[in-house]
């Protein structure tokens, strides 16, 4: 070997690099490990962390030099991050609304044609790729010119205004109005990223990551180890804008016209309904006398005794009501019938919640008239307050006191001594904190928002006000919630299986390939140093698929030295000495392993460049192990190999296996076809009469992973839980529901209120009904905040939680096609570059078409029959590319022979030559393919039922590419090409 001595010092570098960063590892973990049982605290029989006092306690350490080498924070920079399957925690990716931006930056436009164009947007929006801007200035043209109007976007009534800052003049032309509106909305994103670190700074969070997804409007947002995730959601879409209103004490009239309108829409309700059953009697002349007298008598009757009033009570500008009644109330709100009650100033009112129901009574909340004007502006702006504190009174009442600016102050005095007598109401993102009655002119530039806050509570929304209000709306489109226990148990199932597969695999080496089989196992241990070493050197996050990809590397990584070894098994048993048949064997496997391992990594960058989340993590742990395999099988191996030459490459049981083997694989083409084809149609059949079970990462939703004290059916539970995902319209939503390994850990899917806006009402109200039906099946002292929530040991309730939006499920789905195509596109021509001819190509990509149809056949036959969920999700998609890299491997492995043998046997017929290469390989095809599904079924039955699917995926596509890589591949190429090699010549 040349260069032996740059060769060694470079490893060595490289293994001193790799240690280093291991030492800082466990250095900030230990550390991490001491802080979280500093703030451990036991609460309801369970044990939390109390993130305020963990951050406190490494913040205090941070800067300690105790090692002599590097301080917490230096080690914490450079340590190993773990996802969230993992440690626990929230992920979210927020989406800043460009509309509220676009409206904002317009002045609130009533221009007709603006109004039309945010309508054809909206509606838009719901199935498109594009961005709300782009979307928007195409609607604009359209409607512009439905309209035969003349406006354009520099116009008065549209951004040519103040709120533009002057930018934009009558002159201005379209385009350059569209470029200064982006970069008007790109600036507002970037300022609800940094408000949004600022709040998250403020609630004590260990390693957050806040990141701005280019080009767009979304937001990542991840935080580890976090418990509390209803309050980090509320942190996260608050948009802080508050405002000072006055109370309309003219809307008494309007209330009770909601209270007659819902009396007499009840009424007509039962009387229909009675009608109905009436028609259904025996005797046609009961009948018609029976619905005369009802026509005549049951309005009245119905209307008194049947109706439930809408409002416990109603008085000067405000109403109380039932929560239950909520949404009901809301649709007469928007009713035009409704608000026909409304006459004068009052026609302008907004009606507003108050942010709780009544501590007294749960089960009852106010309702607000807020005097309203044809601005719709507030009577004072939220502006005028400069900071914000949360205090408690010597009485232990908890309230946010609010400090205004100087001018502030001013305005503060004037509309106090305006509405002394009156009720004020402070309303923060919509929602009514406190409407205290005015007293006296208060001058001082103070005021307190006083209600039914926690502590927390307090804490929270001084930090929001104090960070400053978001630009514009952000909804969490798309969310993951990982229990720490859950968290745990991945980590457990994951070390266990990654330890199991890596002694059978150090194993088989050893029994196969005797000496040799300890300098691959070497080359295997250094290379899981290295992969972990690098992935810790550029900040890699490894998840739950990571270690799935570390241990798959593991593997595929026994192939590169299975290629070299059976190699130089080959030059020996032709008759070469050692020396000889190592230098050849290492020469004549190199081409292979490149062209395997390019394949494979492509498929790699592939996923890595379009994935997301724990897929992404997938990819980049099967990147670098890729990388890292050829510098442990290439170089180290090679010095090893050097350094110790008498070593045996067989032991005396395996010396001659897969020796002289004479199968004619060409001469069974015809038999594979059929069988192919056969499973090939079966699964087509079933595709397109059964489907495949879609999760919620294609399909958007939430799904529920919960763990029960008391076993239970799935079936049933569906249909208590559909009883109660009900919405405002009396429409209900069947959630489905499977079990997870045991009759008490169950996952659960729906699209109830998937659409809705107001997101983190809408998760409370699926917690309220899940803990609802799931109570019969919990411990009994087990409370809804518990349930929701949990902490470090629990044990039952929602181990992990997961919401993907109809929009960023359009998105995932159109990532995952273009993955896939992407991949093949690739392959297909660095196949075509490397062996120079198109059946080449063709062969191994209807191989891959192959692989991949026969995975989907049979996902889509035994959705229903398996004990574990076989759900297409995002997961799936990096198993279906794997899979395609896996096959590719094993197809190029043989046609690197082929290509080799077409230049050694010239006069060879192309058939018998096929075989022969088929043949020759044969031994590197079984090693490398058993070794690998060593590794998948251990990860299968010990990884965690949470990869089941994952890794049958894998399973499935190892043994379905190693099958058509003999049968498929090599086969269609003969096929396509035996015509033009009739009479070949070198």
């Amino acid at each position: 070997m040349r260069n032996k001595g740059f060769f060694t010092a470079i490893l060595l570098i490289l293994t001193a690099i790799c240690f280093y960063y291991f030492s800082k590892t466990f250095y900030a973990q230990g550390i991490e490990s001491d802080a979280k049982a500093y703030a451990s605290i036991q609460k309801d029989g369970d044990i939390y962390v109390d993130p305020i006092k963990e951050k406190k306690y490494l913040d205090s350490i941070a800067i300690v030099d105790s090692t002599g080498f590097f301080t917490y924070e230096d080690a914490r920079k450079d340590e190993l991050n773990l996802g969230l399957d993992l440690k626990g925690g929230i992920n979210v990716i927020l989406e800043v609304s460009e509309k509220d931006i676009i409206v904002d930056l317009a002045n609130y436009s009533q221009n007709p044609v603006f109004l039309a164009a945010l309508t054809a947007t909206d509606e838009q929006m719901k199935n498109s790729q594009e961005s709300y801007r782009d979307l928007f200035f195409q609607n604009f043209q359209l409607e512009k010119q439905k309209a035969g109007s003349s406006i354009n976007l520099a116009s008065s009534q549209i951004f040519g205004n103040a709120k533009m800052g002057g930018i934009i003049s009558t002159n201005t032309s379209d385009a350059d109005v569209q470029k200064e509106v982006s970069s008007k909305i790109r600036s507002a994103v970037s300022d609800a990223k940094r408000i949004i670190e600022q709040r998250i700074d403020k609630f004590g969070v260990a390693q957050p990551v806040v990141q701005q997804i280019e080009n767009t409007g979304r937001i990542i947002v991840e935080l580890p180890g976090v418990q509390d995730t209803e309050r980090v959601k509320k942190l996260l879409q608050s948009t802080a804008k508050l405002e000072f209103w006055k109370l309309d004490y003219n809307t008494t009239a309007f209330f009770q016209n909601i209270e007659l309108l819902n009396r007499q829409k009840t009424a007509s309700k039962i009387q229909k309904e009675e009608i109905k059953d009436t028609v259904t009697t025996k005797n046609d002349s009961i009948k018609t006398s029976s619905l005369e007298d009802k026509a005549n008598t049951t309005e009245e009757v119905t209307a008194t005794e049947e109706a439930k009033p809408l409002f416990v009570g109603i008085q000067a500008g405000q109403a109380l009501a039932n929560v239950a009644d909520t949404a009901t109330i809301n649709k007469y709100l928007k009713s035009h019938e409704a608000r026909q009650a409304l006459t004068g100033r009052s026609r302008y009112d907004r009606f507003v919640w108050d942010a709780k129901p009544l501590q007294s009574n749960p089960d009852q909340i106010y309702l607000y008239a807020l005097e309203g004007n044809r601005q719709g502006k507030a009577t004072l702006g939220g502006d005028v307050v400069q900071t914000a504190t949360n205090n408690r009174s010597q009485y232990g009442q908890v309230s946010v006191d609010l400090q205004m600016t100087t001018p502030g102050a001013k305005e503060w005095a004037k509309v106090t001594k305006a509405n002394i007598g009156n009720q004020l109401a402070i309303v923060l993102d919509n929602q009514v904190y406190s409407a205290p009655v005015i007293r006296g002119e208060m001058n001082t530039g103070t005021a307190s928002i006083t209600g039914q806050f926690s502590d927390a509570e307090a804490k929270d929304l001084a930090d929001i006000l104090n960070a400053g209000k978001l630009p514009a709306s952000a909804k969490i489109i798309q969310a993951e919630v990982v229990g720490p226990s859950l968290g745990q148990e991945a980590i457990d199932a994951g070390l266990m299986s990654f330890a199991i597969a890596l002694i059978l695999v150090l194993i088989w080496m050893l029994f196969y390939y005797a000496g040799a089989g300890v300098i691959a196992d070497i080359s295997l241990a250094a290379n899981l140093i290295f992969v972990l070493g690098v992935l810790i050197s550029i900040h890699g996050v490894l998840t739950l698929p990571g270690i799935a990809g570390i241990v798959l590397t593991i593997g595929m990584a026994v192939d590169a030295n299975v290629l070299i070894f059976d190699r130089i098994r080959e030059e020996l048993y032709k008759g070469k000495d050692k020396r000889q048949a190592i230098k050849d064997g290492y020469n004549f496997a190199l081409s292979s392993i490149l062209d395997a391992n390019v394949t494979t990594f492509l498929t790699a960058i592939i996923l890595g460049t379009f994935g997301s989340g724990p897929i992404k993590g997938f990819a980049v742990t099967l990147g670098i192990g890729i990388i890292t395999s050829l510098i442990s099988s290439l170089i180290l191996s090679r010095l090893l190999i050097e350094l110790f030459p008498k070593v045996n490459f067989s032991t005396s049981m395996t010396k001659n296996w897969f020796m002289d083997m004479n199968i004619d694989f060409l001469g069974k083409r015809k038999i594979a076809y059929m069988i192919s084809g056969g499973l090939i149609l079966v699964g087509l059949a079933s595709l397109v009469t059964r489907g495949l079970d879609l999760g919620v990462d294609f399909v958007g939703g939430r799904t529920y992973t919960i763990q029960l004290e008391q076993p239970v059916k799935s079936d049933q539970l569906a249909t208590e839980l559909t009883a109660l995902f009900v919405d405002g319209d009396g429409k209900t939503y069947a959630p489905q529901v499977k079990t997870l390994g045991t009759d008490n850990k169950i996952k659960i899917t729906t699209k109830y209120m998937i659409n809705e806006n107001d997101d983190t009402k809408v998760d409370e109200k699926i917690f309220d009904a899940l803990y609802k039906g799931m109570k019969p099946y919990l411990p009994a002292d087990m409370s809804r905040e518990t349930f929701a929530k949990g902490g470090e040991t629990k044990k039952y309730g929602v181990l992990s939680y997961n919401k993907v939006g109809p929009t960023i499920a359009d998105d995932i789905k159109q990532e995952a096609f273009l993955a896939v195509g992407l991949s093949l596109a690739v392959i297909f021509l660095y196949i075509l570059i490397r062996f120079r001819k198109w059946q080449f190509s063709a062969g191994a990509v209807i191989a891959v078409f192959h692989d991949v149809l026969l995975v989907l056949g049979i996902f889509s036959i035994a959705k229903d029959i398996l004990p574990f969920s076989l759900e297409i999700d995002q997961a799936f998609i990096a198993a279906i590319l794997t899979v395609i890299g896996y096959s590719l491997n094993d197809t190029v492995v043989v046609f690197d022979r082929i290509r080799e043998y077409l230049y050694e046997n010239k006069s060879m017929p192309f058939g018998q030559l096929m075989n022969k290469a088929l043949n020759s390989t044969l031994s590197r095809t079984v090693n490398t393919s058993f070794t690998t599904l060593i590794v998948l079924l251990i990860i299968f039955f010990f990884g965690g039922d949470t990869i089941k699917g994952f890794m049958f995926a894998l399973i499935v596509g190892v043994i379905v590419g190693t099958y058509s890589s003999l049968f498929v591949a090599s086969p269609v190429t003969y096929d396509l090409t035996k015509g033009s090699l009739k009479n070949r010549k070198a």
